[in-house]
């Protein structure tokens, strides 16, 4: 009776730890916590990288203006912010102390006076603008009610230029520009609402260029049997299957362009595009799905979809995605390195994200529903993260292994620091060393690289020994075989 009840007790504690065990995972993936997924999809505790400081709203304009909504962030040269207001049809701007500067609504030319439309006959005003992109000479707006794009001078905020619907342009998007990019050619780059056809690239003049960039939708397969087999009398009846359109855009200090999109039937949700329209993402991270994974026993979950994408000058780029309102972080490798936010009216958490912007080390976020500007800044950890992604990403990959591992003595469960610090050992040919983290950081292909290197290793420094023995016991085969020939030869004399 006694044995029976002690064996009942240590099935009830061995199940307890494992609930125990398996509680922390499931909690930090469905709560607005700081999270970090593994190897093996697990969402672990982590430290936060990023926490709310700052948060710009109608208090922060004066001047009897307000703040209705946030539909883009932009941060010049970390000395401006630029928000647009898609509801009072303006675009603000604050200084990096976040003091209101100025609000540009009218359109006026060099001389200060308002352009008035050669179309309309009325004052020129911004309606229900959706984007901006700032380069060091001109401010581009989306002025997506009036189906245009204006350029203004950056200083003044004089009109420049009016780009409307080139007479070039091709295919059936309507010219309703929604998200804008210029890289450092001069060259536009516009996402359009609800275009199947992709970004539109403008020359620098505002003449159209090409349809850039490929967004494969995902195939059915049953679909794509029946439209295999179909008629073309059946083909004409059946639904049309377009590409999903991107949502939003960013370019990058390199000038390739990252694009992400909110369609689900999309078969990526994240692009790095390079000249010829190609999408270049490395994603040599733990999963190829970017953002939240399923956990264990997780009813109704939803992919991530993506509304924005903003990129530091190490490659570091952040997605914000409209799901779960949260923010990922990944390095240029495609490793996740941190999550943030949530759904809910909290500190630090989101109701409708819209637009994301680097600001330094820091992290902006507009929030169309709170009508604000949400400032991230980093903590301690992040700015050791983002210390040592900059450092590797330059090249100095010893500088960078040692704030890795000032970040793994803060955060045990950060597996990517230690295939960061298994990375600079194997560059060294320290490959027993570099096998101990790459094991900590589960990463299975530098962990084979590293064996094949110790393993080469060890039979350089035993070759001589090993070539010894295999000379010996050849000696020995031939000596034999001499001896047993010699007295098979007596046997034959006698």
């Amino acid at each position: 009776m006694k044995k029976r009840i002690m064996t009942f007790v240590l099935a009830l504690a061995f199940t307890l730890i494992l609930f125990v065990q398996a509680v922390p995972v499931m909690a930090e993936h469905t709560k607005d916590a700081s999270y970090i997924y593994d190897f093996w999809g697990n969402a672990n505790q982590s430290l936060s990288a990023f926490q709310l400081a700052t948060v710009i709203d109608g208090n922060s304009m004066g001047n009897g203006l307000d703040l209705k909504s946030v539909k883009d962030v932009f941060v010049y040269n970390n000395e401006e912010i630029y928000v647009v207001d898609s509801v009072s049809g303006r675009v603000n701007v604050f200084d990096t102390e976040f003091n209101f500067l100025s609000s540009i609504r009218i359109i006026r030319n060099e001389e200060g006076k308002i352009v008035v439309s050669e179309e309309t006959n009325k004052q020129m005003l911004l309606n229900n603008p959706e984007g901006v992109y700032v380069t060091d000479e001109c401010i581009y707006i989306a002025d997506t009610g009036n189906d245009r794009v204006l350029v203004l001078e950056r200083d003044t905020h004089a009109l420049v230029r009016e780009i409307t619907k080139p007479e070039t342009m091709v295919g059936d998007s309507l010219f309703k520009p929604s998200k804008i990019a210029v890289d450092h050619s001069g060259r536009i780059f516009i996402v359009v609402q609800n275009s199947t056809e992709g970004i539109i690239e403008l020359n620098s003049d505002g003449s159209f260029s090409r349809y850039y960039g490929v967004n494969s939708p995902t195939v059915n397969l049953l679909d794509y049997f029946w439209r295999s087999i179909a008629s073309d009398e059946q083909k004409d009846t059946m639904a049309k299957v377009y590409a999903p359109a991107f949502s939003n855009l960013h370019v990058d200090q390199e000038g390739f362009v990252y694009a992400v999109t909110l369609d689900t039937a999309s078969k990526e949700m994240v692009f790095r595009f390079n000249s010829n329209g190609e999408n270049v993402l490395r994603k040599f991270g733990y999963s190829e799905q970017m953002g939240d994974l399923p956990a264990p026993m997780d009813e109704g979950f939803s992919m991530s979809t993506f509304t924005d994408v903003a990129v530091n000058e190490f490659g570091v780029y952040a997605l914000l995605d409209t799901v779960k309102n949260r923010v990922f972080v990944y390095n240029f490798d495609g490793n996740l390195l941190s999550i943030f936010g949530g759904s809910g009216s909290t500190k630090g958490t989101f109701a409708r994200p819209t637009s994301i912007a680097w600001m330094g080390n820091d992290l902006i976020v507009g929030d169309e529903n709170l009508s604000s500007v949400f400032v991230f800044k980093t903590t301690d950890f992040g700015d050791l993260i983002l210390a040592a992604e900059e450092k590797y990403y330059t090249g100095d990959f010893e500088a960078a292994a040692m704030l890795y591992q000032d970040a793994v003595d803060m955060n045990a469960n950060y597996d990517h620091a230690y295939v960061s610090i298994g990375k600079n050992l194997l560059m060294q040919d320290e490959y027993e060393q570099s096998m101990y983290y790459f094991r900590l950081g589960n990463d299975k292909t530098y962990y084979s690289t590293a064996f094949m290197g110790y393993r080469n290793l060890i039979i350089q420094k035993y070759f001589f020994l090993f070539a010894i023995v295999v000379l010996a016991f050849i000696w020995w085969v031939i000596s034999g075989e001499i001896k047993y020939n010699k007295q098979q030869r007596k046997l034959e004399e006698l």
